[in-house]
């Protein structure tokens, strides 16, 4: 390697272009010295260099030297006070003063010699290297981003410099840290000493306020942006198009276009793209295709981005006939779709379980030269397992690995869930082995599923024993599988583990649901504990849990098998008062509790209630209609205007 020379810190100067920005201020019109790169990085008169201490001259000769070995062992021993001399002197050797300051363990140093060593980098023609040093100053915690901002001040008058490229990085360290206040908080110390910051700056602080969705804080800055003259460039309107289509401004965001034709600015791809995306998530595909025709007459042409939303729009309100006819038109203009835009038809098929339309268009993606990806597979997959079609599931898993593509933690999930579904313990736990094996860490959905198909195959023990080992792994329990654990033990007849489940979720700050409560009601009224189910529904009032049909309908089923039919139908006016409509179960419960009771009027009555609101008896209201009213066609055929057989039902 060769050696470094390091350049003496004379009274020199070095000549480059200068560019003069006029900033508004509150006061006055302040005429400041801006440098937007690296190259225009200079100094008015750099400072003399220090004189050398014996410990500085041995560290300058190792780094000359490249011996960086050498120059770690003696980092321990270094002061603040060497280690900024030794920076002053690498000052036109950035590259350098980055490798000197990563090998003497740059987190260890304080504020002030950290700030200066990201001055000195920062002349370095590259910004990740003083990037990376600002990120860890303020995930350092040695000082405030204010503090920070405070000390790089200090730092680049030391060495002489006009530039405001730091401040910029700074910013941009902090958007990148995902710190918006902080970015901002920046913003305005740039304000307060007369600096702007570039267009570019702002665009990042813009954006990350966008992904965080702090539209207003977005508006706040680019109403500054237009105070301080920062013009404004394709990007900055393509992010405030994006913000205003976020908060459903559509029509706003539809007139950006012609302003930015006004000032001279020519609407991108993106900036029609992203308001057609607008439109296309509030489902208004016409005023979305009408924004295509605009982009067409203004000479920009649709690309698969802009298909690719109008697509997925359509397969999420349902249309997939005309999300296909938007693939054909996309095929006849030349654009060949990508594996992005045939996995949105093939999960919108799959969601309305046209399995024969989805292998098609995986058939056809194949025959276009695009492989299927994983997301493909993964989409299949799910499709056939809900249908229980286990066969061709894992034959889709052998294509899949005979393709070279790995299956990856949602393959895995997906058939461990679907397995599991089928009350397949055997091989849900194998898969989860192989898993294991395969070096993909399993997720709380996997243990989810896996307590879900050991709870229904009463192997309460195994359960308890895995939702042990999660907890000890660092996996918190979330909702649903605590609901799957409680709905195990419910069913098994041990409520007293299900409430002691309860009060765990409790302690852990997993909020219970109705599915929680509707659970353990169930468990008391197996118990013939109607009572204490029925404190369980004004505990999930009490909590802000809104009781839902299920609720009532355990509590009706609950007081009918009972044959309290007083407080059957009491529940029954409760759940119409606040909204519930009667279920199948609600009159199948009636009925059966009636029945029960000898008071076959009764039925009779709800049973004509129940055939005129549209709900058509099953098998388990015939059957305690039997017992009842004896026979039920014949009273089918006098009460109501369309008689259904048992026959007919299937039920004989």
């Amino acid at each position: 390697m060769k050696p470094i020379r390091i350049v003496s810190c004379g009274l020199s100067k070095l000549n480059g272009v200068k560019t003069t920005i006029i900033v508004a201020s509150q006061n006055s019109l302040v005429s400041r010295r801006c440098f937007s790169t690296a190259a225009e990085v200079q100094s008015r008169s750099s400072p003399p260099e220090p004189p050398r201490s014996g410990k500085e001259g041995e560290i300058l000769d190792l780094i000359q030297s490249s011996l960086w070995h050498s120059v770690k062992h003696l980092a321990p021993n270094l002061t603040a006070s060497v280690i900024s001399s030794t920076l002053l002197a690498l000052q036109k050797s950035p590259d350098s003063a980055f490798r000197f300051v990563t090998s003497v363990e740059f987190e260890s140093l304080d504020l002030k010699t950290k700030c200066l060593a990201v001055a000195v980098v920062s002349r370095s023609p590259s910004p990740k290297p003083t990037l990376q040093l600002l990120k860890q100053t303020i995930t350092s915690r040695v000082g405030s981003v204010g503090e920070a901002f405070t000390e790089l001040v200090v730092a680049r008058d030391k060495l002489g410099s006009e530039s405001t490229l730091i401040f910029d990085l700074l910013i941009r360290a902090c958007c990148e840290l995902k710190r918006g206040d902080d970015a901002f908080e920046c913003f305005d110390k740039m304000k307060d000493k007369g600096v702007v910051p570039t267009v570019e700056t702002c665009n990042v602080m813009l954006s990350l306020f966008l992904k965080l969705n702090r539209t207003d804080k977005a508006w706040v800055l680019y109403a500054e942006m237009f105070r301080l003259k920062i013009k404004s460039s394709v990007y900055t309107f393509n992010i405030m198009i994006n913000v205003l289509c976020k908060e459903g401004k559509l029509k706003q965001a539809k007139e950006f276009i012609p302003l930015m034709d006004s000032l001279g600015i020519r609407p991108t791809a993106v900036t029609y793209n992203t308001l057609i995306h607008g439109y296309c998530t509030r489902g208004r595909f016409e005023a979305a295709l009408l924004v295509v025709d605009l982009m067409k007459r203004k000479g920009v042409e649709p690309d698969p981005y802009t298909y690719g939303s109008l697509i997925t729009g359509m397969c999420k309100e349902g249309k997939l006939e005309g999300a296909s006819q938007l693939l054909e038109k996309m095929k006849e203009t030349g654009l060949l779709p990508n594996a992005v835009t045939y996995n949105i038809l093939i999960d919108g098929y799959c969601n309305k379980g046209n399995l024969e339309m989805a292998f098609r268009y995986k058939d056809e993606m194949i025959g276009n030269g695009i492989l299927p990806t994983v997301s493909t597979y993964n989409l299949l997959i799910h499709a056939l397992l809900i249908e229980a079609k286990m066969d061709e599931a894992d034959q889709m898993v052998k294509d899949m690995r005979a393709r070279g593509i790995v299956p990856d933690s949602i393959t895995y999930n997906i058939l461990i869930n679907g397995y599991s579904r089928c009350m397949n313990a055997k091989m849900a736990f194998n898969l989860h082995d192989e898993m294991l094996s395969a070096g993909i860490q399993p997720t709380r959905v996997t243990y989810t599923s896996l307590i879900y198909v050991l709870s229904k195959r009463k192997r309460m023990v195994e359960a308890d024993n895995l939702f042990g080992e999660i907890v000890k792994k660092g996996i918190l329990p979330d909702r649903i599988m605590f609901n799957a654990l409680i709905d195990g033990h419910c069913a098994n007849g041990n409520m007293e583990r299900g409430f002691a489940l309860l009060k765990e979720m409790d302690k852990m700050n997993c909020l219970p649901d109705e599915v929680t409560y509707n659970t353990l009601m169930q468990g008391r009224c197996r118990e013939g504990k109607i009572e204490e189910a029925r404190v369980l529904i004004n505990e999930m009032k009490s909590r802000g849990i809104k009781p839902d049909h299920i609720s009532y309908n355990t509590l009706i089923s609950g007081y009918s098998k009972r044959g309290d039919m007083k407080d059957a139908f009491r529940v029954r006016d409760e759940m119409l008062s606040i909204g519930f409509n009667p279920t199948r179960l609600t009159y199948n419960a009636l009925i059966q509790g009636l029945c029960k009771n000898q008071e076959g009027d009764l039925a009779e009555e709800l049973l004509r209630e129940m055939v005129s609101r549209g709900i058509a008896p099953d098998d388990s209201t015939y059957f305690s209609l039997i017992e009842g009213i004896g026979n039920v066609d014949e009273f089918l055929s006098s009460k109501t205007a369309g008689p259904v057989s048992l026959q007919e039902n299937g039920t004989l």
